[in-house]
C-alpha cells in the first residue's frame, strides 16, 4: 500500500506552498491578530481564485472535482504560514455537513458559493464549559426558529452562515437533536465576540432569537452527521497540525544552530538535542496517521473513525508540544511578544479545542479499537 501523494498532488503542493509564503507572511497574521478583522479578506480572495476552497466539491456544484487528497494537501499548505482564514470552519466543517447530509436544492445553494468563496460557514456547537454531549445541548429548534446561545464558535464574527446543534424535540439523547442552517445576517441573531488564544482566528458568541433556519439532514439525525463530519474534519485539520509542528522544529533547529552559548552553538548540548528529537519523533509519528486518515478519507474506508481518531491524537500532541518546545530552545527571545513562537503555540492551542477536547478523541479511539475488535 503506497501512502505516498502522486506527482500532480506533490506539483499543488509546491505551487501552493510557494504562493502562500509570497502572499502570507507573519506580518499578515500579526495584522489579522492585533487588528480587528477576523480574518485576512485579500488572502480569502486569492485562495478562491486559486479554487482551493472547491478542491473536494465536485464539478457539478462549481468546484474542482479533484478530492480529499488534494483538500489535505491545501490544508497542510496553509498550516505551514498559520494562515488567517476561514478554511477550516468553511471548507472542513461547512461545506463537508452539506456534502454529507444536504439535499439537492442546499448543495445547489450553498456549494456554488463555497467554492467561489462567496460564503463563509462556521459550525455552532458549544453552549458551556466541557465537551459537547446531547445533555448539553439547550437551543431548541422548532417549526423553522431557533432559540438559545452558542459559544466559542470559531469564525462566527465573519459566517455567512451557520450550521447549529440544536434540540428539536423532547426526545432523550442523540435522537432529539437536528442541524440547522441559519444565515447570521438575518432577524433574531445577535452576536458578540469573545475573546480567545489566537485572535487571527475570531471566535464569537452568538444568540438566536426566533432565527428562521432550515433543517439539515433528517431530524434526529444530528449526532450521528456531527460525528461524521468531525470525522472528516480532524484529517483535514490534522494536517494543518502537522505543517505547523513541522515549522516550529525546523525554527528550533536552526536557532539552535546560529545561537550561541560558552562558545558553542546550543544545539551541540544533549539537552538541546534530545528536545529537537522527541519533537521529530512526535511529527513524524503525526505524518504517518495523518496520511493514513487521508488515504481513509478519500477511499470512504471502514477505518475512518480510528484513522481520524488517532490523526487527530497525534496531530494535536505533535503540534502543541513542538510549539511549547521551540518556545523554551529559543530561550528568553521565544517569550516575546516580537519573536513568531507565540503565534504558533497560540494556533495549536486553537486548533486542539476546534473539534473537541483530546479526552472525548482518545475515549472515542478507545471505543473504536474495542468495536473493530469485537
Amino acid at each position: 500500500m503506497n501512502f505516498d501523494f502522486s506527482d500532480d498532488q506533490k506539483l499543488l503542493r509546491d505551487q501552493a506552498g510557494k504562493l502562500l509564503a509570497d502572499k502570507c507572511t507573519t506580518k499578515t497574521v500579526r495584522r489579522v491578530f492585533e487588528g480587528a478583522e477576523g480574518y485576512d479578506a485579500d488572502l480569502w480572495k486569492t485562495i478562491a481564485a486559486m479554487g482551493w476552497l472547491g478542491t473536494a466539491i465536485p464539478e457539478v456544484y462549481g468546484g474542482l472535482g479533484l478530492g480529499y487528497l488534494e483538500l489535505c494537501v491545501i490544508g497542510e499548505q496553509l498550516g505551514r504560514v498559520l494562515a488567517p482564514v476561514p478554511f477550516s470552519s468553511t471548507v472542513a466543517v461547512f461545506g463537508e455537513a452539506i456534502l454529507l447530509a444536504g439535499n439537492e436544492d442546499q448543495k445547489q445553494k450553498y456549494l456554488p458559493k463555497i467554492a467561489s468563496g462567496e460564503l463563509i460557514g462556521a459550525f455552532a456547537r458549544s453552549e458551556g464549559a466541557g465537551a459537547v454531549t446531547p445533555k448539553s445541548i439547550r437551543t431548541i429548534f422548532h417549526d423553522g426558529r431557533l432559540n438559545g446561545r452558542k459559544i466559542a464558535v470559531a469564525d462566527g464574527m465573519d459566517a455567512d452562515f451557520a450550521l447549529v446543534l440544536a434540540r428539536s424535540s423532547d426526545e432523550l439523547g442523540e435522537r432529539g437533536l437536528s442541524l440547522a442552517i441559519v444565515e447570521l445576517g438575518g432577524a433574531g441573531v445577535a452576536r458578540r465576540m469573545q475573546d480567545s488564544i489566537d485572535p487571527s482566528r475570531k471566535h464569537a458568541e452568538i444568540i438566536f432569537e426566533g432565527a428562521k433556519a432550515e433543517l439539515l439532514g433528517r431530524q434526529g439525525a444530528a449526532w450521528n452527521i456531527s460525528i461524521e463530519v468531525l470525522n472528516r474534519a480532524a484529517i483535514l485539520m490534522a494536517f494543518e497540525q502537522v505543517a505547523g509542528a513541522d515549522v516550529c522544529l525546523a525554527t528550533a533547529t536552526d536557532y539552535a544552530k546560529t545561537r550561541y552559548a560558552f562558545g558553542r552553538p546550543i544545539g551541540s548540548y544533549q539537552a538541546i538535542k534530545h528536545r529537537l528529537a522527541d519533537m521529530y519523533v512526535n511529527n513524524e509519528l503525526a505524518r504517518s496517521n495523518a496520511y493514513y486518515g487521508a488515504w481513509a478519507l478519500s477511499t470512504g474506508s471502514h477505518d475512518l473513525p480510528v484513522a481520524a481518531a488517532s490523526a487527530r491524537i497525534s496531530a494535536t500532541h505533535a503540534f502543541d508540544f513542538a510549539a511549547k518546545e521551540s518556545i523554551e530552545i529559543h530561550g528568553g527571545i521565544g517569550f516575546t511578544w516580537e519573536a513568531d513562537c507565540h503565534l504558533f503555540y497560540k494556533r495549536s492551542r486553537h486548533l486542539a479545542l476546534a473539534l473537541g477536547p483530546q479526552r472525548t478523541w482518545k475515549e472515542k479511539l478507545v471505543t473504536e479499537l474495542e468495536r473493530s475488535n469485537a
